[in-house]
């Protein structure tokens, strides 16, 4: 069955939370990524995150975003009591959460990082992040994701 084996669903599944799978079918590098995932999945694209690991003064934090806008770099870095953000190296980021680009989930990383989730999620009954690989969405509670990967809630989409 499809994102059976993922650790993002493994968690969810063992930790008994309402949630859905939706497999889709975008290429990684297509231009506009997110909104061609929105649009596959018909959905408005306000409601698809992605998650961004990123590096806050030396540490790794994952920043959980609507897929069409931008991170807010200095808005982040205030969320988690940090001066200076900036975007993880892929290879760090895929190393720290054991999972690829394209497919990094906010949920079941190999070492639990700090997350911060956009304060929009909050408005949508459910929000859509990456299952733990590319091409396969998890619908869930936006409540439920932050209490599973401890986050914080801030507004720290730009734009």
């Amino acid at each position: 069955m499809a994102g059976q084996g993922t650790p993002a669903i493994v968690l969810l599944t063992r930790r008994k939370i309402a949630h859905t799978t939706h497999p889709y079918a975008v290429s990684p590098d297509a231009p506009n990524y997110g909104a061609l995932v929105a649009d596959a999945l018909g959905v408005p694209p306000e409601r698809v995150f992605k998650s961004l690991v990123t590096d806050v003064d030396g540490g790794l934090t994952v920043a959980v975003v609507p897929v069409t806008g931008d991170l807010d770099l200095k808005a982040l870095a205030v969320a988690v009591g940090g001066k200076r953000a900036a975007l993880a190296d892929r290879a760090v980021a895929e190393r720290a959460t054991g999972y690829v680009r394209g497919g990094i989930s906010p949920l079941g990383q190999r070492r639990a990082l700090p997350t911060v989730v956009d304060a929009s999620a909050l408005a949508h009954p459910t929000v859509y992040v990456s299952a733990g690989r590319r091409g396969l969405q998890v619908q869930l509670a936006p409540g439920d994701l932050v209490a599973l990967t401890g986050a914080v809630t801030a507004p720290i989409a730009a734009g």
